[in-house]
């Protein structure tokens, strides 16, 4: 119980100064977007390229770790676009919104904070993985399922083409390109520049937990209440579930690893998830999901920890 405390009251506590901060005026809400900006651009970069270099590459590209997390991710995709499509019958691009929020996590700000505090260092591993599945494979399907909703009768591959060149030129996209090549070929930045991606790094947790406390505050649920328990308790459950099955169906994954992937998944949605539904008029229901998932998801993540030390870690 210790353990799990230890994991997540630091993250809320860090949450509550973002807020209260913003609330009291000590810092604005243009600031907190700046903020925000540095970790994405800046800091997870960082620290995902420290990541990479830390390890050898057959390591840190561990292929079971990709199966269990990426397929989980991917089948509770599929499962909330199909019981959206099935129940409701809503558009296209806000089946894929739907299916965005409940299958990519919210990996640099809120999973890694509670991963590096249960398995050290091997979180950020886990992360830059994380940052490859829902990069490369979650967020780029629900964009071009979107943009194909609202271009109807458009060809595919020019729909593509815009949303795959926005995410190749994603910093963090970069930032694992350029640590992969660096990792393979055995390359090392020099003692001062090696500091420099350590206290950016370090930096990205802390701030980034900050912003999203900041970012919270003077959000408002209104008349969209149904909605928003779905997506944010379906990310809550059916992530998690949908992880734990891929973990026990993959051989050779490791119980560190198997830790790691759970605890992530049970974090709530991608900080972005609102930024992204924007051009879609699912901004305002986004931002109360993700709102929801943040709060409900200290519960979430006690569950998870408690499972992997009793069942994961053995």
């Amino acid at each position: 119980m210790s353990t799990i405390l230890g994991a997540i009251i630091p993250i809320f506590v860090l949450l509550g100064i973002g807020y209260l901060a913003v609330l009291k005026r000590v810092v604005d809400k243009a600031h907190v977007q700046g903020m925000g900006r540095y970790v994405i651009n800046i800091a997870l970069p960082a620290l995902v390229i420290q990541a990479l270099l830390e390890r050898p590459l057959g390591e840190v590209f561990n292929i079971p770790y990709l199966l269990a997390y990426g397929l989980g991710s991917g089948l509770a995709f599929l499962a909330m676009f199909l019981w959206v499509s099935w129940r409701s019958g809503q558009p296209l691009g806000r089946r894929a919104l739907y299916a965005l929020g409940v299958s990519a996590s919210n990996s640099g700000f809120i999973g890694y904070p509670v991963a590096v505090l249960v398995i050290g260092p091997t979180a950020g591993i886990a992360m830059a993985l994380n940052m490859l599945i829902e990069n490369l494979l979650v967020i780029p399907t629900a964009l071009v399922l979107a943009e194909l909703s609202e271009n109807r009768g458009g060809a595919f591959w020019p729909t593509l083409k815009p949303v795959a060149l926005r995410v190749l030129r994603h910093p963090l996209i970069l930032a694992i390109v350029v640590g992969t090549l660096l990792a393979a070929l055995d390359l090392h930045p020099p003692a001062p520049l090696a500091r420099v991606l350590q206290m950016l790094a370090a930096s990205s947790s802390p701030v980034a937990l900050f912003v999203i406390g900041g970012t919270l505050c003077g959000l408002r649920v209104r008349g969209m209440a149904g909605d928003v328990a779905q997506i944010a308790l379906t990310k809550l459950t059916l992530h998690p579930l949908c992880v734990l099955l891929m973990i026990a169906l993959t051989p050779g994954l490791t119980p560190v690893f198997a830790t790691a992937a759970l605890v992530f998944a049970c974090a709530p949605m991608l900080s972005m998830y609102p930024l992204l539904g924007q051009r879609y008029g699912f901004a305002d229901l986004g931002t109360a999901a993700m709102v929801m998932a943040t709060v409900l998801s200290a519960l979430t993540l006690a569950l998870g920890i408690w499972f992997s030390h009793a069942f994961l870690m053995v």
